[in-house]
């Protein structure tokens, strides 16, 4: 890896960005974000702007919304709110693609939009807001795409430690006509997992990684499974004991992972031998990104 990446990481108290640098695990600069519950964020190295999510400050209050900075903090900018979002989770995109992806986890959705915040759209509804927020089991939460195979892969965690969570994956376009309340892409990967929460994929290396925030033996911790044309198969849990897992992001080799949790720990997992280091411990953290400046 790059010597001069770094892992942008979201706080929830105080609400901030931080850049952190990963060999000495220290902090290198903060972006105040000032409230709310930040969850998902995605950089585009080109761009060089940071793109994240922020739940709001109640979960049922439609008021979050996707934001997007310079990485100095400089030209924020509200792309989506006003109640269009309700708690926005897991963010992405990918280099030269027109939107960004989100799961919108008490909306019962997923919806992107573009660069610039307009065209917003819901590809997939699983469930009508308010009426169904008590139906946990419908709420969408870490989000992956698959550009290469034009998939969009996705978790539906359940109720906190229920056993019942679920992967699936659909096109990452709606099929022209269709609903997207009564989609008939839908493929359902893996059922009963604990608590499955951030997603990240490599098309090139056919595998899927995901966190776990669920009950032990195998929540709360760091998965793994090969992912092809016919499902995922040979599922492994990588790295257990972690402290409520959210965040998740992957090195380009496949050869290293980075994990946050809600204690605030980050760690640094080889990913073939699952050796973990503390990177560091800050503020219960969400969403984590990894970032190589250009030049």
């Amino acid at each position: 890896m790059n010597q001069e990446t770094r892992l942008y990481s979201l706080e929830l108290t105080p609400a901030r960005i931080t850049a952190l640098s990963i060999r000495e695990g220290r902090a290198l600069s903060h972006i105040e974000i000032g409230w709310g519950k930040p969850d998902g964020i995605w950089i585009d190295a080109t761009e060089g702007r940071i793109y994240w999510t922020n739940m709001g400050r109640e979960d049922t209050a439609a008021d979050g919304t996707i934001e997007s900075s310079l990485l100095d903090g400089s030209d924020h900018k509200l792309l989506v709110g006003h109640g269009l979002v309700v708690t926005p989770k897991q963010l992405t995109s990918a280099p030269g693609c027109a939107h960004l992806y989100w799961c919108d986890r008490e909306g019962m959705r997923i919806m992107r939009c573009r660069r610039d915040g307009s065209d917003v759209e819901v590809l997939l509804q699983t469930g009508t807001y308010p009426d169904d927020l008590k139906n946990l089991s419908l709420q969408c939460v870490g989000i992956a795409l698959d550009t290469e195979g034009g998939y969009l892969y996705w978790t539906q965690k359940g109720p906190p430690k229920g056993g019942v969570g679920r992967i699936f994956r659909m096109k990452m376009d709606l099929p022209a006509g269709m609903d997207p309340a009564k989609r008939t892409d839908i493929e359902l990967l893996a059922d009963h997992l604990p608590e499955p929460i951030d997603l990240h994929i490599s098309h090139a290396l056919g595998k899927l990684w995901w966190t776990d925030r669920g009950a032990p033996p195998d929540g709360n911790s760091l998965n793994v499974a090969r992912v092809d044309s016919q499902g995922l198969h040979s599922h492994e849990v990588i790295l257990r004991g972690l402290n409520e897992a959210i965040g998740l992001a992957v090195d380009d080799k496949g050869t290293l992972a980075f994990v946050s949790d809600l204690g605030g720990s980050i760690r640094e997992v080889i990913l073939e031998s699952g050796q973990a280091r503390l990177i560091t411990k800050q503020a219960p953290t969400t969403g984590i990104c990894l970032f190589t400046p250009k030049g």
